[in-house]
């Protein structure tokens, strides 16, 4: 059943609509002024400094039963992202679907200590569980001498990484399929990156918010969540550069301590974890080389 509406002479200005929006959102989005201000926007084909600019402005009749539609699906817990179709990631926009997981801003931090480890060379790159090709993409836009390789084992997620390559004109990006570095080439990258799934199969969190929408595949990776970290830890060996490359990893807030166990153990040297802009641990880098020691 449609939630309930303004009064008809007034429910379809700019104004009274986003009125409308927040006081359904109010109780099931904590961003609800946002999402109702892009989901308008986008339903209109404006930006949201034009909602602000023309208040008065009417709404077909058409566009106002499309965006009560729409603010319903939200109101159950729809993600924003799924709604618009696209999300932006480092100044990029991204097409989205639930094939993937959405990319978040705390992902950003990973990209910008790839960037910092490899400044001001060519280098041979991997993204793995690539999803929306966000990661991939976003090195791609800062070096253009950089040759990047985004895999996913999920074909949807593979053929939306393309779409969005195409859309960029990234020709120095080639997306592929690959059960994390399976298909990928031994002895040839100078940096392996990955955001692989890691949270615990019981996590309460599961159930709650936006990720109740995504696919549970790219969330979860064993009782502890470090199923697939432990996986691409060994399979990296393979294909890393002996002669001294990189393997990163985005983790969860409590998983500093046990990737950085995996990493060493695993044989990586110089393993370091890093926070996030908000001090949380999140990003756990390693070194990887024959020339110390280290064997596949």
């Amino acid at each position: 059943m449609m939630p309930d509406a303004p009064d008809k002479k007034n429910d379809q200005s700019v104004q009274a609509a986003l009125g409308w929006a927040i006081e359904q959102l109010k109780d099931s989005s904590a961003t609800g002024r946002l999402d109702a201000d892009c989901l308008l926007a986008d339903l209109l084909d404006k930006n949201r400094t034009w909602l602000f600019t023309w208040p008065d402005h009417m709404l077909t009749a058409e566009q106002w039963q499309a965006f009560q539609t729409v603010v319903a699906r939200r109101r159950k817990g729809e993600p924003v992202a799924y709604l618009l179709g696209y999300r932006e990631f480092w100044g990029l926009n991204l097409k989205v679907s639930p094939d993937t997981l959405i990319p978040r801003p705390d992902t950003e931090d990973l990209v910008a200590k790839a960037l910092a480890l490899l400044p001001d060379q060519p280098a041979t790159v991997a993204d793995l569980g690539t999803g929306t090709g966000a990661i991939a993409l976003a090195l791609a836009s800062e070096r253009s001498n950089w040759q990047v390789t985004a895999c996913d084992f999920n074909a949807g997620a593979v053929a939306l990484a393309e779409e969005n390559r195409q859309l960029l004109g990234f020709d120095h990006v080639r997306v592929i399929p690959s059960d994390w570095c399976q298909a990928l080439e031994a002895d040839y990258y100078d940096l392996i990156v990955s955001n692989p799934p890691y949270i615990e199969e019981n996590d309460p969190h599961l159930t709650q918010g936006d990720v109740r929408f995504e696919p549970l595949s790219a969330l979860t990776s064993g009782q502890d969540g470090l199923d697939d970290i432990r996986l691409i830890t060994e399979q990296a060996k393979r294909c890393l550069k002996k002669t001294g490359a990189w393997l990163l990893f985005e983790h969860g807030y409590n998983q500093g301590d046990a990737v950085r166990r995996v990493m060493s153990d695993a044989g990586y040297t110089e393993v370091k974890t890093y926070p996030d802009l908000a001090g949380i641990d999140r990003i756990t880098l390693g070194c990887f080389s024959l020339n110390k020691g280290n064997s596949v």
